[in-house]
């Protein structure tokens, strides 16, 4: 197939990197189930594969298909999100230096950076990156690194303009790093936005069916691919063969996925507004969330994510999402199921009493992709025992 992206998404999604097997002509290329490949001759490796760290077919075959959704030159895949944001962390920072990351980031992203990077020597700050001039205020020239910029947020669902900072950023020679795990590729193009590197839990909506662990970085900069790819075989926190095979076999339906995902979480955002048990409703898609326009411009759709903040504080959140039946009780999210997760006590338990700890009276919904009309019945039964 054409890497020249040519073809719409949704073809891309189903052939890049997914050439027939010209040995037996099977349609799904096969898991390549090996960790290390016959060589002919000393260094005479076939097909440039020797050991399964460095390089296997079937990891290759997501890799390129990654980039082609990116619409990126290079694209690698990891053993899980925060494995690709800790490679990608070790290939550009040194010690001295800083980076300045969004004030509603995951927890577990800045976890990995307060918690691991800055005791040896990096320094972090947070922002809210929505403000401008704060973003501005915060970077310091020839010592800020890295601007970390996750839109939509998780999980107050903050919008950033990813082009308006990756001019910010250009001023000072600071990289702009988009995690694109909330929206998926097939609603946000990050580098053509100006972002230089895409992260992706791939275990969110690219996977998209619960049943598999993978992250991923895409870029167009060859020095930092180099840096990360000798990384990814240095380090070794590569994706297996199945969880590689696993994620292109999702990838294949991300585009009626993204679309369900989006329609279902805008009805049910919509139909919640104004709820007596409710104090605010957090979705991009209202016209009345402050990122909106931004959203609008940046994503094709507004994606399956959405919270809300309960008005009878902490205790009534636990029991909103602990009564209800199709949105089931669990981590993760962007699977084809619906769950809900309270946040402070889930997710964010890492980043209490930090500026990024998240109200205890939100809870947040990953919307899936069943009837929409059986989803809000069951969001507003479970209100109703409140």
């Amino acid at each position: 197939m054409n890497d020249d992206y040519d073809y719409a998404f949704a073809t891309r999604a189903i052939h890049a990197g997914q050439e027939f097997d010209p040995t037996t002509g099977a349609v799904v290329p096969p898991i390549y189930m090996t960790s290390t490949f016959v060589q002919d001759g000393i260094g005479g490796f076939r097909g440039g594969y020797e050991y399964a760290r460095g390089g296997n077919p079937t990891r290759d075959s997501l890799q390129t298909l990654l980039a082609s959704l990116e619409a990126g030159k290079h694209a690698y895949s990891f053993a899980s999100g925060l494995a690709a944001e800790d490679t990608l962390l070790r290939a550009v920072l040194t010690p001295g230096s800083h980076i300045v990351m969004g004030n509603d980031v995951y927890g577990g992203t800045h976890r990995l950076v307060n918690r691991v990077h800055v005791p040896w020597g990096i320094s972090l700050s947070t922002v809210d990156m929505s403000d401008l001039d704060a973003v501005r205020a915060t970077i310091n020239p020839g010592i800020t690194k890295i601007l970390w910029v996750e839109t939509p947020s998780n999980p107050l669902m903050k919008i950033s303009d990813v082009a308006a900072l990756a001019s910010i950023a250009k001023e000072h020679g600071v990289m702009v790093v988009v995690d694109n795990t909330f929206a998926s590729p097939y609603l946000q193009q990050p580098l053509a936005l100006g972002a230089d590197v895409v992260v992706h839990s791939t275990t969110k909506y690219i996977g998209g069916h619960s049943d598999v662990l993978g992250g991923a970085l895409v870029m167009n900069d060859d020095t930092v691919a180099e840096k990360v790819g000798f990384l990814q075989f240095a380090v070794g926190a590569v994706s297996s063969p199945m969880d590689a095979w696993l994620t292109v076999r999702g990838i294949k339906t991300l585009a009626v996925r993204a679309e369900r995902h989006s329609s279902n979480a805008l009805a049910i955002a919509e139909a919640l507004v104004g709820h007596p048990k409710l104090d605010a409703v957090y979705y991009p898609g209202l016209a009345t969330h402050p990122g909106h326009d931004i959203a609008a411009k940046q994503m094709s759709a507004f994606g399956g994510m959405l919270s809300v903040a309960l008005s009878g504080g902490a205790a009534a959140a636990r029991t909103f999402a602990e009564s209800t039946t199709l949105f089931q009780l669990a981590e993760s999210l962007g699977g084809v199921e619906s769950l809900i997760g309270y946040p402070s006590e889930m997710t964010h338990a890492s980043v209490r009493g930090t500026e990024l700890e998240v109200p205890d009276n939100v809870v947040r919904l990953s919307v899936g992709i069943e009837n929409v009309d059986d989803l809000l019945a069951d969001v507003l039964q479970s209100l109703d025992r409140l």
